[in-house]
Parts: C-alpha cells; structure tokens; sequence
C-alpha cells in the first residue's frame, strides 16, 4: 500500500474506488466497508483509495478534552489497511479551517480533483463536511454533476456487527481484552521502548522491561494483569503484564506499564516492542510482602503459558 500525505504523490490512481472515514482501529464495522472497498475496485481492474485524517477530528475540534484515546496510531492504522488489501492510503491534515469546508468543496478538491474518484463507497448514515451537510442525498447529486458513481453499504450490513471506536475504548478501559479483541477482528497492541525502571522485579526473579508507550494519545487498557504476545526483534515472545502503580513497592502516582517476558534474560533496553494483549489475568493488588508477591507472580506464569500454549 502507497501512503499518501496531504496530496496524492505520483500518477492518479485508475478508476479510483474510495472511500473516506477516521476509521479508528480498523475494527469489524470498518472491515465491512473496507472488504467493499477493495472488492468493487478488484472487480473493476480498479485501484482501492482509503482517505483518513490525522490528527483526530475530535483532537482538533476539542482541544480541551484530553478524554479522547486513540485505539490505532497512524503507522497502525496503515498497517492494518495494507492487511485488508488496499491500495492507497490518503492522509489529510484536519484544522480548524479544513473543518470549515463544505462538503461540496471537499467533493471537489478531493475526490475530483485529487483522485479522479471512479466510485464512492460509504457506510450508511455517514455524513461529513461542514455541519455535516453531506448527506447521500447530497453526495448523489455532486455524483451526477461530476460523473463518479456513490454506493452507500446497506445498515444490515454493517449494524449486523454491531460495533463502533467507542464500543472497543469502553470495553479496553474496563479491561474487557476479550470483547475488545472480538470487536477488532485482532489483538490490541501497545508499541514502545524499553526505558530504565526501579528494577524491583529483579529482587524476586520476575524482571520487568517498562515501557514508554510511543504516543501520549494511545488508550492503555484498564490497571491490571495480562496475558501478552510480545513482538521483539521479529520473534514472539509469551509474557506477562502489568499496568498499574506497582502498590508493593511504592504510592507512586504515575502509571506504568512493564512486561515479563518468559524464560527469557537479554538486556532489552532502548529496544522498540510491541505489545499484543490476548487475556486478562487480575486485578492488580497489593501484597502484604515480596514474598506473597512472587507467589502470585508464580501462579500469574502458570496461568500465562497455560493460556498461551
């Protein structure tokens, strides 16, 4: 897939098939649309055109509600988008004043003018532009002025799936990896580099690698114990995971987020990781001593390697 920003780089793509959306974490609703995407383009000797926006619409919009947590950072969303097939990826930079468009500007501008758009594919209901004036009913009548075909995806289709962004993000906050995981069609994933921390796990044989998470606005799932796959130097690793204040040791108030990768002992620091959650073991908990932590450090690996088996 060719990752386009701002403006679309190199010859238009033929009989461009589009379609326009934030898409954030390419969940099972967005696949339904995407798999249309790629489909009617294959079908039609056609190149796929997916247009999405960075930052976040609501980033821009509401720059005071810091409560927005992004399920996919570009790069991911890109990844997942290459998996589903489609060709292009173009990146649109949202301001204040590209929000002020209209939406017969953005039919212009963009999907004319840029893309040469064959066909338009969006979901039912979907609306954009300036107060939202661009209705289907509106977007069929820009497509007989400028010659592309519309299709909008039937609400069976996709309300058959039953799943929004919002949906995921309440059930990672609450620590439901398992209906996360289920509404994504994949694991949820953190990336970040191994960062110097207390080492306090060293003491009872569980050492941990912290992790800065790459992007301040990527959601954390809910404090806790998982069960983990971690992508290291292209090799998979079965781990475990804590997110939380690490209440034995200390009353810290900045959250952290360390990994114990199994059976394993290398120096790992400044390395990038990614972090694929699978299950949810527990709480986290407070121990009454180092002792009683390792206990249920010990069981927490069972369980582990009995789930990821």
């Amino acid at each position: 897939m060719k990752i386009h920003y701002q403006h679309f780089d190199g010859p238009k793509p033929q009989h461009a098939v589009v379609t326009t959306g934030t898409f954030d974490g390419v969940h099972l609703g967005h696949q339904t649309i995407i798999k249309r995407l790629v489909d009617e383009a294959r079908a039609i000797n056609g190149e796929s055109v997916v247009v999405t926006f960075d930052p976040h619409p609501r980033q821009v919009l509401f720059p005071n509600d810091h409560g927005l947590k992004l399920l996919q950072t570009l790069d991911e969303k890109a990844k997942s988008l290459d998996v589903l097939g489609v060709h292009h990826l173009l990146v649109l930079p949202f301001s204040r004043s590209f929000a002020d468009w209209d939406y017969e500007t953005y039919v212009r501008r963009v999907l004319i003018n840029e893309l040469h758009t064959h066909k338009l594919i969006i979901g039912y209901d979907h609306q954009f532009g300036k107060n939202r004036e661009g209705t289907i009913e509106n977007l069929k009548r820009q497509a007989l002025i400028y010659g592309f075909e519309i299709e909008e995806i039937p609400a069976k289709d996709i309300d058959q799936v039953h799943i929004s962004s919002t949906q995921v993000r309440k059930a990672l906050t609450l620590g439901d990896i398992a209906t996360a995981n289920r509404y994504l069609g994949y694991s949820y994933s953190l990336s970040g580099m191994v960062v110097r921390g207390h080492q306090n796990g060293r003491s009872i044989g569980f050492p941990t690698a912290n992790i800065a998470v790459d992007n301040q606005s990527k959601l954390i799932p809910a404090r806790g114990v998982y069960a983990v796959v971690v992508l290291l130097h292209d090799k998979e690793y079965a781990a475990m995971l804590n997110i939380g204040y690490r209440p034995t040791f200390s009353d810290e108030k900045e959250l952290s987020v360390e990994v114990h990768i199994l059976d394993f002992s290398s120096d790992i620091y400044d390395a990038s990781v990614s972090i694929n959650f699978m299950h949810r073991l527990r709480d986290e908990q407070k121990f009454e001593s180092l002792e009683a932590l390792k206990n249920q450090l010990e069981k927490d690996k069972l369980t582990v390697l009995k789930l990821l088996a």
